[in-house]
């Protein structure tokens, strides 16, 4: 993917998945690149498709989400890109769980019952529900691994105001109840996600992607009290199944550890995965669009002028 140079840029920085340059400071053109990332590593192939929907499905759910709380997105003028409000983040993310899964469960396997502040009940299983959606924030690394923290600390260390706090988990909580609702008009659970917010002026902004792929854990409804009773693995849609086969190969982004080598197949594999999940989350068919960089500057160029 070409690196733009757009009418007004000011800034460039490439994150892990996207390529995001700063317009006259206010504005942001986010371009969803087909990298993707496991245990904050970039792989080393691109996925076909994967910025396309990822890239739509945030755009989705931003505007199905607007009523809850504001958020950055003005515009989609191409399939990979979105042109926004430049906000000044909090170096937080709001990770919101509904379930036992992933790193929660990793932690509460190894013995331990408090996950970034957070209680977490005895005699649970794998995939369980929690009585209620519980936060469990990370702090935002600029490089490396984000690492979890407790809201105590997020306060006390003046990373978040404590006012700016309680309004971040209120918008997480509202935010995760509308994405549940979505999933489940679609047959599907929303286990888990992430959110970031940022501010311009006194109000705050949802920013970046949201209840996508790359955020975001789904499981399919249907069955999945019989498959939690008789200790079956739940069928999922999320990027879980890249980190399982990165662990499966022994690699967890540790130091000295390698990727290992991904086929053609297996890159297909996770293409046609996320084309899955997005056709399934929005319940319409995928239509892969393919642009050329010279219409997607041209796209982006329009918007801006």
């Amino acid at each position: 993917m070409a690196i733009f140079s757009f009418p007004g840029q000011t800034n460039f920085y490439k994150g892990k998945v996207r390529d995001v340059y700063t317009i006259h400071g206010d504005l942001l053109v986010m371009v969803a690149s087909d990298r993707i990332s496991a245990f904050d590593v970039i792989l080393p192939r691109p996925i076909p498709f994967k910025g396309q929907v990822l890239n739509q499905i945030a755009a989705y759910m931003l505007e199905a989400t607007r009523d809850i709380c504001p958020n950055w997105l003005l515009s989609t003028p191409a399939p990979t890109v979105s042109v926004g409000k430049r906000c000044t983040p909090f170096r937080v993310e709001m990770v919101v769980r509904g379930n036992l899964t992933g790193h929660a469960w990793r932690t509460y396997s190894a013995g331990h019952r408090t996950l970034c502040g957070v209680s977490m009940p005895e005699g649970m299983k794998e995939n369980d529900p929690f009585p209620s959606p519980i936060i469990t924030p990370s702090t935002k690394a600029e490089a490396g691994h984000d690492e979890d923290i407790s809201r105590e600390e997020i306060i006390r260390q003046g990373i978040v105001p404590e006012k700016d706090y309680a309004q971040l988990e209120k918008y997480a909580l509202a935010l995760f109840a509308r994405g549940q609702e979505i999933a489940a008009r679609q047959g599907l659970i929303l286990v888990d996600t992430k959110y970031e917010f940022g501010k311009i002026g006194d109000t705050v902004y949802l920013m970046d992607e949201v209840h996508t792929p790359d955020s975001s854990r789904y499981f399919y409804a249907a069955g999945f009290e019989e498959r939690q009773r008789t200790g079956e693995r739940q069928q999922q849609l999320s990027k879980e199944f890249v980190r399982e086969w990165l662990i499966a190969n022994n690699f967890m982004g540790k130091e000295g550890q390698t990727v290992p080598t991904m086929t053609d197949e297996w890159v297909d594999t996770i293409s046609n995965r996320y084309i899955a999940l997005y056709e399934k989350v929005i319940g319409l068919p995928f239509r892969p669009e393919p642009w050329s960089d010279e219409a997607v500057y041209e796209a982006v160029a329009g918007v801006l002028r």
